[in-house]
């Protein structure tokens, strides 16, 4: 965990997807890494989360500071 300069908690993280899904009648299986980022309270309660935490993420997508790419921005999570 880090804080903005104006004091707010903040945690960078990479969140993992991973499921199987059924393509035109053939099974495919999906992964995918993200990106993300929470502030305030949810920041604080993230970091004590253990790093294989199954959880589900409500938020929005927004690019990257850098523009190059996308970061998950979570406003709501609960582990499942």
């Amino acid at each position: 965990m880090r804080y903005t300069p104006a004091g707010i908690p903040a945690v960078n993280l990479v969140l993992e997807h991973e499921s199987q899904i059924v393509e035109m009648d053939t099974p495919r299986l999906v992964k995918l890494q993200l990106k993300a980022i929470a502030f305030g309270a949810q920041a604080e309660v993230l970091s004590r989360q253990g790093l294989d935490a199954v959880c589900e993420f409500h938020g929005f997508m927004a690019s990257a500071r850098n523009g190059k790419g996308v970061v998950f921005h979570i406003q709501d999570f609960s582990k499942t």
